[in-house]
């Protein structure tokens, strides 16, 4: 009995509603309506069409800040067109490796 319980409660903790991420195109909003929507959710993908091939898509995910960056990732600046700005200031999370770090790096 005690096990059936404990089992019970680990499946329940599984089941625990995940967030899906929101998807926006930049362009049909304002630089402002950008931040707002990144600061309202922590983390969206934004999706533009190329300046140089109309064809082709392009998207990222975009953060509020480094909190909603994955383990081996931090934020870095990075823009995105939007209806009244070629480039709107925003984050996105990107891979880095901490040996490339100069900060807590003693050099001789």
């Amino acid at each position: 009995m005690k096990r059936t319980v404990l089992l019970a409660l680990g499946l329940s903790l599984l089941s625990i509603q995940a967030h899906a991420i929101s998807r926006y195109n930049s362009t049909s909003m304002s630089c402002d309506q950008v931040k707002a929507r990144l600061a309202n959710e922590g983390a969206a993908i934004l999706r533009w069409r190329s300046k140089s091939n109309p064809n082709l898509p392009l998207y990222g995910r975009f953060v509020a800040n480094g909190g909603y960056c994955e383990s081996g990732t931090r934020a870095a600046r990075s823009y995105v067109p939007t209806t009244d700005r070629k480039s709107c200031p925003v984050w996105e999370c990107k891979y880095y490796d901490p040996d490339d770090d100069d900060l807590f790096l003693f050099r001789r």
